[in-house]
């Protein structure tokens, strides 16, 4: 009877997860007062799971940069004062000169997330200086291979090409050799954000700076360097965007919204941008019904610019997505058996178990943590599972602690 139920569960049931993602050119500025406004938080119908954070230009002096590395960089820390009391944890970053890419989650996604991977790829003086280039994160959510890039490609309107070529060697250096990951255009899903600097072509300063006062924005689409590129060129077509429905985000004059009023007068553009790709489905037909893919759809409900922020030339863009994905991880890799009280004058003993397919290593680790944690190195202690084991079996793990 049980065999033929029509009731019985068929696996995991379809979720919907909420990202954010934010990509701002900060021209070396320190944090605005208020963040509200960029994160969403005053958004009562928004219920988020996930934060992406790209940020570029960051303050690279030497000072500063010796300072961050004692200590959190200013708006890594100032990101955290804000999401941590909600909840989000810093899962993820990575960071190269003034390249910053963030990624936070709700606590109760932590279990399904893995992170595989971080990467720099600098592109400045031939690919030796990291002013320009990417950095990347490689994770897998819920079963689901994501990776995410933030890049800072070169300006000037002459500089299209150099801006393509870039884009193609921050791609493909993305191979995770001696790691057991796909390419990442085998990826189910491709964040791209960043200062991608693409100009628009062809129309004067006078021309662009009225079309954009009178909000006429469907003839500078036409001549937007990465709009044309993607017509053209079969990856980048690959990469889809939403509608440019909001001003230029470059270049303002700091501390106002007036587009440039130097001598220099640099005609606006929309540098700054949000793409992504979907893996390429297999193609169904009636000889192989069975390679319809497992669900995994992403949705944008909003792509704005924030023109309230004006510490940078810049102004930040912001997209709000919703994943919709059938889990192909159920349990978490890992699950920690509920203890009684510890006190700090004995040993804890920490039990756990792991799931047949988890593969574990000597550098795997156990950590204590206060609850409110800001990100995963924020413990108060922790072990190494290899040196502390007490006992092993297929059902239970335990570890002094």
């Amino acid at each position: 009877m049980e065999a033929v139920n029509p009731r019985k569960p068929t696996g995991p049931k379809a979720m919907n997860l909420s990202i954010h993602v934010v990509t701002w050119n900060v021209a070396s500025a320190a944090p605005p007062l208020d963040l509200n406004d960029l994160l969403q938080l005053n958004n009562q119908n928004l219920n988020l799971d996930i934060y992406v954070i790209g940020l570029q230009e960051m303050n690279a002096g030497i000072i500063s940069r010796l300072a961050d590395t004692a200590f959190e960089d200013p708006w890594s820390s100032f990101f955290m004062d804000v999401l941590s009391p909600l909840s989000f944890i810093k899962v993820s970053y990575v960071r190269m000169q003034g390249l910053l890419l963030l990624v936070f989650a709700k606590c109760q996604h932590l279990p399904y997330i893995q992170i595989l991977s971080t990467k720099s790829t600098p592109t400045g003086l031939f690919g030796y200086w990291g002013n320009k280039g990417g950095v990347n994160i490689c994770l897998k959510l819920y079963g689901y291979y994501v990776s995410i890039i933030n890049c800072h490609l070169p300006p000037h309107m002459s500089n299209n090409d150099q801006r393509l070529e870039h884009f193609d060697r921050i791609l493909e250096m993305q191979n995770f050799e001696g790691l057991d990951i796909p390419n990442i255009l085998d990826h189910d899903l491709i964040l791209w954000i960043g200062d991608m600097n693409f100009r628009i072509e062809d129309f004067g300063l006078h021309f662009v700076r009225e079309s954009i006062k009178n909000r006429y924005y469907s003839d500078l689409w036409e001549k937007d360097q990465l709009s044309i590129a993607r017509r053209h060129d079969p990856l980048l077509r690959e990469f889809q965007e939403g509608p440019l429905l909001f001003p230029p985000t470059y270049k303002f004059d700091k501390n106002s919204n007036d587009y440039d009023t130097s001598e220099k007068k640099r005609k606006p553009a929309w540098t700054d941008r949000i793409l992504w790709r979907l893996k390429r489905q297999p193609q169904a037909s009636s000889h192989t019904p069975s390679l319809l893919a497992p669900l995994f759809s992403l949705s944008l409900k909003s792509y704005v610019s924030h023109m309230m922020y004006s510490i940078s030339d810049h102004k930040p863009v912001t997209g709000t997505f919703v994943l919709e994905l059938k889990p192909l991880v159920s349990a978490p890799l890992i699950t920690l058996i509920p203890e009684d009280l510890w006190t700090m004058e004995n040993n804890m003993l920490i039990s756990y178990s792991s799931a047949p397919d988890f593969l574990s290593s000597p550098w795997d680790w156990i950590g204590l943590y206060k609850v409110g944690l800001r990100h995963i190195n924020d413990y108060v202690s922790y072990v190494w599972v290899g040196d502390n084991q007490v006992s092993s079996s297929d059902s239970l793990n335990q570890v002094h602690l």
